[in-house]
This record gives structure tokens, C-alpha cells and sequence, in this order.
């Protein structure tokens, strides 16, 4: 019977070191964190998008999100516009400076990418690999108890 615990450790440890290595390229040769490629990527598959729906995506609370969001404006990656479903709330888009740069990274993230997983994997693997961890993603994303959006309080 496989041990869940040491799978979920060398997952765990799988996922902080290949972030750290994707991070720290994508810094050097870009200019550009790994968590603001990520947003980058989101948004740019969306057109369009809420803080609320990155904070959803990346499992980060709404507040810290919009602090990256307001770090990314800055940078002129990306800006908000009106919500015309809801003035309360606005949309954020790329700017051309966003979409540029999340061209130029996109190729850097897949080599790296290949050189950690599909070097070493065998591509039938891979495509199961993918296909287990979609499905266990979903599994947790239908989970309250994995929403970070907002800071849990305790009574």
C-alpha cells in the first residue's frame, strides 16, 4: 500500500523546489516573479478578471492578492478598468507591457519545465501525472475547507 503522507511530503517538496528554481529564472532572465507570471497567465486566459477570481485561483486571500495586483499596476503589466456588471468592483486586463513580457517568459517556464519533468518522465506518464493531479485539484477546489479568499476566523 503506498505511504499518502510521504507521497503528499515529496509532492510538497516536489512543487517548493521546482517553484523556487522557475522563480528564480524567471527573475533573472525577465524581471518577472513567478507569482506574477502566474497572474499574468490567468488573466491573459480570461481577457479579463476579478481580484476575487486570481485570489480563488491561486488559493491566496483576496488582501493579498490585491496587494500583488496593485504591485503588478505599478509595473504597468496590467490595469484596471471598470466592472460594468458592477461598479463595486473593477476588472483587471493586461497591458501591452504584460502581454509582452508574459511571451517572453512563457518559453522559459516550459524549458524549465522539460528540463525537470519531461526529461525525466516518459510522456505517457506525464499525460496521467497531468490528468491525476487536474483530477485531485478539482477534488479540492469543490472543498471549502481549501478556500483561502478570505481569512478564516475562529469562534
Amino acid at each position: 500500500m503506498t505511504d499518502l503522507t510521504a507521497m503528499f511530503t515529496d509532492l510538497v517538496r516536489l512543487e517548493t523546489r521546482l517553484y523556487n528554481v522557475l522563480d528564480a529564472r524567471l527573475k533573472v532572465e525577465h524581471d518577472l516573479p513567478l507569482g506574477q507570471f502566474e497572474f499574468l497567465r490567468f488573466i491573459a486566459s480570461r481577457d479579463t478578471a476579478r481580484v476575487f477570481d486570481l485570489a480563488r485561483e491561486v488559493a491566496i486571500t483576496v488582501g493579498a492578492t490585491s496587494k500583488a495586483v496593485d504591485r503588478m499596476e505599478a509595473a504597468g503589466r496590467i490595469r484596471r478598468i471598470a466592472n460594468p456588471d458592477d461598479r463595486r468592483s473593477s476588472l483587471l486586463e493586461l497591458t501591452p507591457a504584460g502581454a509582452e513580457i508574459l511571451a517572453a517568459a512563457t518559453p522559459t517556464v516550459e524549458a524549465e519545465l522539460r528540463t525537470w519533468i519531461g526529461s525525466v518522465l516518459p510522456a505517457g506518464v506525464i499525460e496521467q501525472l497531468a490528468t491525476s493531479l487536474s483530477m485531485l485539484r478539482q477534488r479540492a477546489e469543490t472543498d471549502h475547507r481549501t478556500d483561502r479568499t478570505e481569512p478564516k476566523t475562529t469562534t
